[in-house]
């Protein structure tokens, strides 16, 4: 077997996205650094061949997703699972920690204007967030910040791929956030 079809195998089986390293551990043969090789051969064969999915980077990993063009036809035929949805209110949470982090309990319940109890469990619950430590106030709050499970649900390599405060004026049609 090629290594290239064996991490292509791989990459399409897996829900999350897999490290270097991890792909690595398949064929003591590979090094990371083959790997990272590979997978560009993967994604220029997939562009050559203009195919309707590719090897993205996200969340210190690779994963194979469709491509962005095919998001409309994709939305018509309802293919996103319910139970991979967030309420409003999960996503404005999500928003607060991510920008906010680390953020306590309060500090989002105050920025929102509502208790966020139940959003926060939910949170934790499809592991978006987790506890990163305690505040240094009265009672000594717990602190949440995003998980390499939120960079991979919204397809970012890293927190700095959010969008600046400068830019979220412009995707939201001028409208001015208080997120960073």
């Amino acid at each position: 077997m090629r290594p290239s079809r064996v991490i292509e195998a791989v990459l399409f089986a897996s829900e999350a996205p897999l490290s270097a390293a991890d792909l690595a551990r398949l064929d003591e043969s590979l090094d990371e650094e083959r790997i990272e090789a590979l997978v560009a051969e993967l994604r220029l064969e997939y562009d050559d061949e203009e195919r309707a999915f590719t090897v993205v980077e996200i969340a210190g990993g690779y994963q194979i997703l469709t491509r962005p063009e095919f998001s409309h036809v994709l939305e018509r035929y309802d293919t996103v699972p319910l139970t991979s949805r967030l309420s409003s209110a999960a996503l404005e949470t999500l928003a607060i920690i991510a920008y906010r982090q680390p953020v306590s309990r309060a500090e989002v319940e105050e920025i929102r204007g509502v208790g966020a109890g139940s959003v926060l469990k939910t949170l934790l619950e499809r592991t978006l967030i987790e506890v990163v430590g305690r505040g240094e106030g009265l009672g000594r709050p717990l602190l949440y910040g995003t998980t390499s499970e939120f960079l991979a649900h919204f397809g970012f390599r890293s927190l700095e791929d959010l969008p600046r405060s400068d830019e979220l004026g412009v995707i939201l049609g001028g409208r001015t956030s208080d997120a960073e």
